[in-house]
């Protein structure tokens, strides 16, 4: 199951329409996890979270028992910020 942080659902709804189209196929694919093609680990303080992009934009998440939970979507120029 995929679950959105109150975050994540304002920056959805804040992206462009073209893009958030993007970002929704991106979290139909996440439904498959884990066999998701195109998902990094990410390291360092964001150790044990996942990205996936699409163009420049990404969606950060975690695993959280049987759920995915997405913690952050935006432009990759400040999204590691």
């Amino acid at each position: 199951m995929i679950r959105l942080t109150s975050l994540a659902e304002k920056e959805l709804y804040s992206l462009p329409k073209s893009i958030r189209c993007r970002v929704n196929g991106l979290l139909d694919r996440l439904e498959n996890w884990p066999a998701v093609s195109g998902v990094k680990p990410l390291r360092g303080r964001l150790a044990g979270h996942y990205r996936l992009r699409t163009g420049d934009f990404r969606v950060q998440f975690r695993v959280a028992g049987a759920d995915l939970v997405i913690e952050h979507m935006g432009h990759r120029d400040k999204f590691y910020d």
